[in-house]
């Protein structure tokens, strides 16, 4: 029903039986499961009914929902298993020294308890599940009229999961993911560099390792970097410290290690309204907390720096048994806290 159709004096009364039916229904259907958030998602269900909402429409979040819904019940089981999402090109032949390149990152990862994630294809995607084997693997496969069929390895896996769009998947992509792989690819591999580069640049995605592995002696990333220092940086349109928010290598051991040492001491983050919580496997001393008072301070939105023992409240309770560094985060350069990570993370 349009809202804008009923009266003042009984829209509130619309209202209220309209909240009172969802209620009934969740109690039903869904009790004592995030009520709010699902009561909210009827809501918006009856906004798109008054609104008359296009058929085509209805069918993109139709299937949208419909996808998410399906890849958060896939990852579920592995929540605590850290993942690298890997990309690269769908071409690359089997003894390409890129895809081996790839293949070793992958095989090194997996032994140090990883799974990996690649888009279920050919060439740089097959070259994970490879190296990962099968049962360290996940698979984000994409309905596309060429290219893309999906790999011997991970067909039939219940950890392969088939998207009509790609913003869905990419928001699986990154979501899932503690660290992003790029090998060379071609326009869909940039895209997704570009992303996850821009999503940790404005602080939409939580700090994660971004690693661009050449072939031994190869010079695609490099160019890559060459072009960005040049025309991005060149031109002020990225600052200095963004730089340092991806790493280059020819090495898949070095990419490997790479990502290992982002993880060393900072654990995860998240923010508890203004504050940003920065979860650590191990208490800085007070000489690293005076280091970080001193070099930081131009990220502070105030106050300063303090080392906690406990959860925020905020947080629900989440990994009570991690120290944290809190502190009011200026939002302006996830460079600078990329830094600030570096340091936590170097301190023996």
């Amino acid at each position: 029903m349009d809202e804008s159709a009923i009266s003042p004096g009984s829209l509130e009364d619309w209202r209220k039986g309209r909240s009172e039916a969802i209620k009934k229904f969740l109690s039903e259907y869904a009790p004592g499961h995030d009520d709010d958030l699902l009561a909210q998602m009827l809501i918006t269900i009856c906004r798109l009914v008054a609104d008359g909402a296009d058929r085509g429409d209805l069918k993109i979040l139709n299937a949208a929902l419909r996808e998410l819904r399906y890849a958060f019940k896939v990852f579920a089981p592995y929540t605590d298993i850290p993942k690298v999402s890997m990309f690269g090109s769908s071409r690359t032949p089997e003894d390409h020294p890129q895809y081996l390149q790839a293949k070793k990152f992958a095989e090194l990862m997996q032994r140090h308890g990883w799974m990996v994630i690649t888009g279920a294809g050919g060439g740089i995607m097959r070259a994970g599940h490879h190296g990962a084997r099968r049962e360290a693997s996940f698979g984000m496969a994409i309905s596309l009229p060429f290219e893309q069929e999906t790999n011997a390895i991970i067909a039939d896996d219940p950890k392969l999961v088939n998207f009509k769009y790609f913003f869905t998947r990419k928001v699986i992509f990154v979501k899932e993911a503690r660290a992003i792989a790029l090998f060379p690819g071609g326009f869909g591999t940039q895209d997704e560099g570009f992303e996850s580069l821009t999503l940790v640049q404005t602080i939409k995605s939580s700090p994660i390792p971004i690693v661009m592995c050449d072939e031994p002696g190869g010079s695609y990333w490099q160019r890559w970097r060459e072009f960005v220092e040049a025309e991005l940086l060149g031109c002020e349109m990225i600052n200095p410290e963004d730089m340092d928010l991806f790493y280059l290598t020819d090495r898949a051991e070095d990419a490997v290690a790479e990502v290992l040492k982002f993880y060393r001491r900072y654990h995860s983050s998240r923010f508890v309204g203004d504050e940003l919580v920065l979860r650590l496997n191990s208490p800085l001393s007070s000489k690293t907390l005076s280091q970080i008072d001193e070099t930081f301070a131009d990220i502070l939105a105030g106050g300063r720096f303090e080392q906690v023992h406990a959860p925020l409240d905020g947080e629900n309770g989440a990994y009570p048994d991690k120290i944290r560094l809190v502190f009011a985060f200026n939002r302006q350069s996830a460079g600078r806290l990329r830094s600030l990570i570096n340091i936590i993370n170097e301190e023996p």
